[in-house]
């Protein structure tokens, strides 16, 4: 059976083994959730259709934010849709993915009458996209921007003298000289400034998912805010919605 990986030269590799995997078809990535001896491990991979075709059988659920492969036919019954997530107040066009942070999100939250106010989630992705529940756990709005990548792309991209500059580190100064490095810290910080501002609006604890949400929880050091790191928050969900299943 296609189910296990093991990482080389910076991905992953399939191999023989045992397990139950489940997938959330990204815009630029593919995200996995696979159980391994009873635990789940998360991991994030370029789309790779070849392998996904040797191992769709072992998928337990799968939903998408990005285009399907044409040559792969996965199994619609396995597809998880919004119809899935028990959350009220969604409405029917919300992605998948703001769907299952918000479950996941439910999930791990102590909610009662008497402390849970609601919880603001943000998934740092291509888009960042901020989901709001309130204090009954129903969809309550939310905001979207584009991701930190996608910002410095359209900068090379809607420019002449601009290039991308990718994003390894975070650059120490929020004045620099280089222009590389004034691109990655003023996407930053317009990222950091819209959570800091969304949270001062609803007064509620955020949480942080998505592929660059590490980073973007590292600007907030001594600030005093109510923030918590859940970056696989999104598959966590997924994993949820299939054992109560």
């Amino acid at each position: 059976m296609w189910n296990s990986f093991t990482r080389g030269n910076g991905g992953w590799d399939l191999r023989v083994g045992s397990g139950r995997c489940c997938l959330l078809i990204g815009n630029t990535r593919w995200h996995w959730a696979e159980e391994r001896n009873g635990t789940w491990t998360y991991f994030h991979t370029e789309p790779e259709p070849q392998k996904l075709q040797k191992m769709k059988d072992q998928l337990i659920s799968w939903a998408s934010v990005g285009a399907i492969p044409q040559e792969i036919s996965l199994d619609q019954q396995t597809n998880l849709g919004l119809s899935d997530i028990p959350i009220k107040g969604m409405p029917y066009w919300l992605g998948i993915d703001r769907g299952l942070a918000a479950w996941g999100a439910l999930k791990r939250a102590e909610i009662s009458p008497l402390n849970f106010q609601g919880i603001l989630i943000a998934d740092a992705g291509t888009v960042l996209s901020l989901t709001r529940l309130n204090a009954n756990g129903e969809f309550a709005g939310g905001q979207l921007a584009p991701g930190l990548n996608l910002q410095l792309s359209l900068m090379a991209e809607r420019t002449e003298a601009l290039q991308y500059p990718g994003i390894e580190k975070v650059p120490t100064s929020k004045f620099p000289i280089q222009t590389n490095e004034a691109m990655q810290i003023g996407s930053i910080q317009s990222l950091v400034g819209m959570l800091i501002e969304a949270q001062r609006e609803a007064g509620l604890p955020l949480w942080l998912c998505g592929g660059d949400a590490s980073l973007l929880f590292d600007q907030f050091n001594n600030r005093n805010l109510p923030i918590s790191l859940y970056p696989n928050l999104v598959l966590e969900g997924m994993v949820d919605l299939c054992s109560q299943n």
